[in-house]
């Protein structure tokens, strides 16, 4: 198996980032999902990397951008005072799919929550992705709360 590092993102991955968040008809779906960095999106990059509470990670196999996810650290006064740790936009290239990446992906993202003081990671998915669901329950992840949103 070729080996996947994994390492903060640089703004030079910015426009690999965007094709595998495209790489999705659910987000293909929506509206927002720009497959160019337009200003507004390398903002958005600029912002999450100067926030020590947030990480843009990438997963990289032979010199290639493979996989990416964001990971938020959120400061809270319940549960004692516990910190946790947010995932979004967990995505693997199409044609990798399969291969463990993920699963990678997710253990360096739990690995560095435990870093930072989090005892708890969570995270949403649509209730249309059946496979990721099963994936973040092989993971160890339970379906414990019933997520909601609402547009702004």
């Amino acid at each position: 198996m070729v080996p996947t590092t994994f390492r903060i993102a640089t703004s030079t991955d910015l426009p690999v980032i965007l094709a595998l968040l495209a790489d999705d008809a659910i987000a293909r779906s929506r509206t927002g999902y720009l497959e160019e960095p337009v200003p507004a999106v390398r903002a958005a990059f600029d912002e999450i990397a100067a926030d020590p509470n947030n990480e843009l990670i990438v997963g990289v196999r032979e010199g290639e951008v493979i996989a990416t996810l964001q990971l938020t650290y959120i400061p809270g006064l319940s549960r004692g005072g516990m910190r946790r740790a947010l995932v979004e936009a967990v995505r693997v290239r199409s044609d990798l799919r399969g291969q463990r990446i993920g699963e990678l992906l997710m253990q360096d993202a739990m690995e560095r929550a435990r870093a930072r003081g989090c005892g708890l990671m969570q995270l949403t998915t649509d209730k249309r992705r059946l496979e990721a669901h099963r994936f973040y329950a092989r993971l160890g992840f339970e379906a414990s709360h019933e997520g909601m949103k609402r547009s702004l």
